[in-house]
């Protein structure tokens, strides 16, 4: 898989899962302080990440990703 259609089923899981429009899913976009994320959704991204790639990811180093273009960065590093 490309990256750039790994980027764009990752702002697509993520507009779904914070309930964001998806032209606010920007690369340098901060999970927490820019999306809005909480604790609880930081664990939906990764189980929709997981789904969304078929992976299974390290859930400690997952939670550890800040931004839209790390989660891109990581989950292709998967694949």
């Amino acid at each position: 898989m490309e990256k750039h259609e790994v980027q764009e089923k990752v702002k697509k899981v993520v507009a779904n899962v914070l309930k964001l429009d998806p032209d606010e899913v920007v690369d340098d976009a901060n999970f927490i302080f820019d999306l809005g994320a909480d604790s609880m959704q930081s664990l939906e991204l990764v189980a929709a990440f997981e789904e969304e790639f078929d992976i299974e990811m390290d859930e400690d180093k997952a939670l550890a990703i800040q931004t839209v273009s790390d989660a891109v960065t990581f989950i292709a590093s998967y694949l």
